[in-house]
């Protein structure tokens, strides 16, 4: 089970269809979940102040502590990845994502935020000990809209990084990439 973390505030939101196409491009037959992060806005909140995780959220935090692998998608906001994104991996346990193959992505504004995945984003997920895929997709809302050959590119081979590190977890990955 691939599970796919989208950050996104909007409906439809390009975080989460950034999230998909990396997901197909990881395993077109696998499955796959899309937790929407601002579906669980007020009970991030409600679990951050209280220590309580409300049965919705939790069902978001098990899925993440269960999947063979994880895509995060982050908007990326003044350099860096989203709040609510941000408390959602805030709530989840520091042990959750060890050892997970994680890959990672972003959708900004603009080109110029390209380095906070590498600045803001990889550190989170080393700092919670995942084992973070080397290629990570990042893109303007203009470019998921309408991808070009070089995004397509960075999706497949990012998608490629991520089987390989999940091949023993899903023998499906295994016929896929060999």
């Amino acid at each position: 089970m691939i599970t796919i973390v989208s950050g996104g505030l909007g409906r439809p939101s390009s975080c989460r269809l950034l999230g998909e196409r990396l997901a197909a491009a990881t395993a077109p037959d696998a499955d796959a979940r899309s937790i929407e992060v601002r579906d669980h806005a007020h009970d991030l909140t409600e679990a951050l102040l209280t220590g309580f995780v409300p049965p919705s959220l939790r069902e978001a935090l098990d899925a993440v502590r269960h999947a063979d692998a994880l895509i995060a998608v982050t908007p990326i906001f003044k350099a860096s990845y989203s709040g609510l994104f941000k408390m959602f991996f805030d709530v989840l346990d520091d042990s959750a994502l060890a050892d997970r193959p994680v890959l990672l992505a972003a959708v900004g504004g603009t080109a110029r935020h390209a380095l906070a995945l590498e600045h803001t984003v990889r550190p989170l997920f080393t700092y919670l000990r995942a084992l973070v895929v080397p290629t990570a997709v990042y893109a303007t809302a203009a470019e998921v809209a309408d991808p070009d050959a070089a995004l397509r590119d960075r999706i497949c081979r990012a998608g490629r990084d991520l089987a390989r590190l999940t091949l023993t977890a899903d023998p499906r990955l295994v016929a896929l990439h060999r």
